[in-house]
């Protein structure tokens, strides 16, 4: 890692720049070589700051707007808001507030506003860290705090929006022995056996991670394949399933899996993640609507919104406005209808979404019930370690939000339901 942390801030305000200003996703930038010109320590911090400065994006432009009589251009606002959220995590002043003025000083076109840059944090040095914390958890973009407030009320909005700003510790789905592997990492067991790690540092570096023992997955991701409950020879297909947490924990339980997913690059992780773990699975690169044959179960996670994964995002309600929900609920049906007609009568289907939306949860399967006359919900395989009557929802599948084990660190938003397809 640099000395003058200057590459890893600079990096971080690229980010940002990128995500706020042109609408791109952190994982499509990290993707494309954002930050690989960087040592890993600094790529790691790069991303780190640009997080938490996302989360704290509201009260670190609160505490700026008294310093500011006008915004300065987006790539300077940015820096200044990183500057901000560092001071008021407890970082000194010294260096926060000379690697920020050095990083604007550098930079051909802006060069000249360094001097606001310094006077600015140096105002936030002194005033900022007291007055963070008396300032409310950051809120949602309208366009999306709307319809959750609609859905599940202010009081619950309040507290999904405290578990985003608080973020996400690390959780690991595990092949065998969860107990071993949370004493190996200094990790805890979860109520349903997923081993969570608040300060994980470099996961490859971690206890078991060579020798395939676990995979990160957050914890409520990896109930669908519980709820489903894949048995040793069933043939099961995982339908869109880069990047692959669900397809190695139903072949850790012995089904012969299928894995289908559009996404090759994506696909190339999950085989990747196979020969770590030495587990095996058919891998086939395909539009899942193209994809032809019969199964014994079928879990399908379908594309979506994700916004029940904005705790471990905060990019997502940045980066995205909202415009292509409506074509992704469409998509969800059509998935929905194409998997029933795969499954063998007798069999079960998982569907599932990393969403707060009940547009892609409760609602899909109010409306699949009334287009498969053979489809039936079995709310009785949602009865697991660890998940609490009251997620149980009217129509019979299971609703997580990022508050729930609020105690713990919370878990991803998810939408979960079993189906059984009736024999003739």
């Amino acid at each position: 890692m640099s000395d003058t942390g200057v590459p890893a801030r600079k990096s971080a305000v690229y980010l940002l720049d990128q995500i706020l200003g042109e609408g791109r996703l952190m994982s499509e930038l990290l993707g494309a070589g954002a930050l690989d010109a960087l040592p890993v320590a600094d790529r790691a911090r790069a991303a780190r700051l640009a997080q938490d400065t996302l989360r704290g994006l509201e009260r670190a432009d609160r505490l700026l707007q008294k310093h500011l009589s006008k915004y300065p251009p987006l790539t300077v606002r940015n820096a200044l808001r990183v500057g901000t959220v560092e001071l008021c995590q407890g970082q000194a002043a010294h260096g926060v507030v000379n690697a920020m003025v050095e990083l604007v000083a550098r930079h051909k076109r802006l060069g000249h506003l360094k001097g606001l840059t310094n006077a600015v944090l140096r105002k936030v040095a002194a005033e900022g860290p007291e007055a963070w914390d008396a300032l409310r958890a950051p809120r949602l973009p309208k366009w999306l705090r709307g319809p959750l407030v609609s859905a599940w009320g202010p009081d619950a909005m309040a507290a999904i929006e405290r578990s985003h700003f608080a973020g996400a510790p690390l959780d690991l789905t595990v092949k065998s022995d969860p107990a071993a592997v949370a004493a190996a990492t200094g990790g805890t067991v979860l109520p349903s056996g997923s081993v969570r790690i608040a300060d994980p540092g470099q996961v490859s570096a971690m206890a078991g991670f060579e020798a395939g023992d676990w995979w990160v997955q957050d914890a409520a991701a990896a109930l669908p394949v519980q709820v489903l409950a894949p048995q040793t020879g069933e043939e099961v297909l995982d339908l869109c399933a880069a990047p692959g947490g669900k397809t190695m924990q139903l072949a850790a339980a012995g089904a012969r899996v299928t894995a289908v997913d559009d996404s090759a690059g994506r696909m190339a992780r999950v085989t990747e993640n196979l020969k770590r773990t030495g587990l095996s699975a058919e891998l086939i690169v395909q539009d899942a609507l193209a994809h032809a044959g019969a199964y014994d179960a079928i879990l399908l996670d379908a594309p979506c919104s994700a916004t029940g994964t904005i705790r471990r995002h905060p990019d997502l309600p940045h980066a995205k406005d909202g415009s292509e929900f409506g074509a992704l609920i469409d998509l969800q049906g059509t998935l929905i209808d194409h998997a029933w007609s795969l499954l063998k009568p007798g069999g079960r289907m998982v569907f599932c979404t990393c969403s707060l939306l009940p547009d892609e949860g409760e609602v899909q399967i109010d409306e699949a019930l009334l287009r498969h006359p053979d489809m039936r919900v079995d709310a009785a395989a949602l009865d697991l370690p660890g998940v609490e009557k009251d997620w149980h929802t009217a129509e019979g599948g299971l609703r997580l939000r990022p508050d729930y084990w609020e105690d713990l660190g919370g878990m991803d938003g998810f939408y979960i339901a079993c189906l059984h397809k009736q024999t003739r």
